[in-house]
């Protein structure tokens, strides 16, 4: 943690004169227990900090596991949207309790990162004991609860795992494969929602998905090119995006934009229309403003947290709504 975030007090330990005095009196060791940061944050309790490691906002991101179901109009058959829940949050217990293993390998660097240093690991609220903990038992009941879902998810889910647990590890940083990695993630979870439901995942879906995975994973390393350059090992650049250039980023991100907005227009135009309305087709129109909007916000360096683009930024969120109210209008004519 940087000497501007540093936390003046600590619980349970004494407070001692600037100038190297003696330790301060009962009364003072009292008043510490309750700290703040030089920043004037208030210190996060190990409950608060817990769930904040977890980070539910990017729980988000699971709703992949719901998509295969969605596209194949599978949600309301029998009991594949139980089956599809429970794998949602099968999916997020992984993800939380990997978050929480990584932040301790990550706590260093993280301490380097304009926002990343107040994560309750790295700003010392939350022990690395607790924190492998709390993932370990994540991961463990997640694996679990995919089991009982179906063996197969089990596997999925522990690929899931073996894949984001190395990318810290290895993949993070390999220039190239490091944008695999993070694509792959997304791929899993939408295999994973195909795997509980069961159904067979088409092709087109498949593309569909795998570009677009690609196309957040190279906005990702774009907004941390845009946000280090000119910075060094000493001020948090990690040595992959030395690698990296602007110019090579953009290209990827038209490509895999292209090849996503061109395997949805066939998987599209491969469902028959209904009633004479062609409502798949129709939701090529939300779809490509989506895709476009995201590239937009991506080129002026904004696509670091993807789940906060979708969060926080109204033209997106239109998008999305539009493109879910047609393809449920598809799904309930079809039906």
């Amino acid at each position: 943690m940087s000497e501007a975030e540093a936390t003046i007090t600590r619980p349970g330990a004494l407070a001692t004169d600037t100038a190297g005095g003696p330790p301060a009196g009962a009364a003072d060791a009292r008043a510490a227990a309750v700290t703040t940061t030089a920043a004037g944050r208030p210190r996060r309790g190990p409950v608060r900090a817990a769930l904040v490691t977890l980070r539910p906002r990017q729980w988000i991101k699971n709703l992949l596991v719901i998509a295969a179901a969605g596209a194949a109009g599978a949600l309301g058959h029998d009991d594949v949207p139980v089956r599809v829940s429970l794998a949602f949050v099968a999916f997020c217990m992984l993800a939380s309790g990997i978050y929480a293993i990584n932040d301790v390998r990550d706590a260093t660097e993280d301490r380097l990162h304009p926002r990343k240093r107040f994560r309750p690991v790295a700003a010392g609220e939350l022990t690395p004991q607790a924190a492998v903990m709390l993932g370990g038992t994540l991961v463990v009941a997640g694996i679990v609860l995919c089991a009982a879902i179906r063996p197969l998810l089990a596997a999925v889910g522990a690929g899931y795992v073996a894949l984001t647990l190395s990318y810290t590890l290895v993949w993070r940083h390999l220039l190239v494969l490091d944008i695999v990695a993070i694509a792959g993630g997304f791929v899993l979870r939408a295999v994973a929602g195909g795997v509980a439901a069961p159904i067979t995942l088409s092709r087109w879906f498949v593309l569909v998905v795998t570009a677009a995975a690609v196309f957040v994973a190279a906005g990702k390393r774009h907004a941390e090119l845009l946000r280090t350059v000119g910075a060094t090992a000493l001020s948090g650049r990690r040595r992959v995006l030395e690698g990296h250039t602007e110019s090579r980023l953009r290209v990827l991100l038209a490509a895999s934009g292209a090849i996503a907005v061109a395997a949805y227009i066939g998987w599209a135009l491969e469902i028959p229309d209904i009633d004479g309305v062609p409502w798949r087709i129709l939701t090529i129109v939300p779809f490509v403003a989506c895709i476009a909007r995201y590239g937009k916000l991506v080129a002026v360096g904004q696509g670091e947290s993807p789940e906060e683009l979708l969060v926080h930024d109204r033209l997106l969120q239109l998008g999305a709504l539009v493109w879910l109210a047609l393809f449920a209008l598809a799904v309930h004519a079809a039906s």
